[in-house]
């Protein structure tokens, strides 16, 4: 793997451990208090908050998991590390796209 993709690898990593942490605390809080999804989605309307903190989760995410899935797919396939990264270029656009979708859903609908 290039040293570049090493260090945006591991900062994204970096960064998403306190994201997932909150992630999980938040879940942890809607169960125990038994809110439901309208719930959930009435406090979350219009959040510009929830919205940035989602938008940098998925960014975070969509990069971390692409760079991972190149590796593999270099490392373990017949595939060569220049077609590799294309997939995982688009593995990254798709999860993005997913990703902005469940924050449009979450916050603006």
């Amino acid at each position: 793997m290039n040293v570049r993709l090493y260090v945006w690898q591991r900062a994204t990593a970096t960064l998403m451990v306190p994201l997932v942490l909150v992630h999980i605390a938040v879940i942890f809080y809607a169960t125990r208090q038994q809110m439901t999804a309208a719930d959930i989605l009435s406090r979350t309307h219009s959040s510009v908050a929830w919205a940035s903190y989602y938008a940098l989760f998925v960014a975070a995410v969509s990069i971390h998991a692409s760079i991972g899935v190149r590796n593999v797919l270099a490392e373990w396939s017949r595939l060569t590390e220049r077609r590799a990264g294309q997939i995982a270029i688009v593995f990254g656009v798709v999860l993005a796209f997913l990703g902005a979708h469940a924050i449009f859903a979450l916050v603006v609908a």
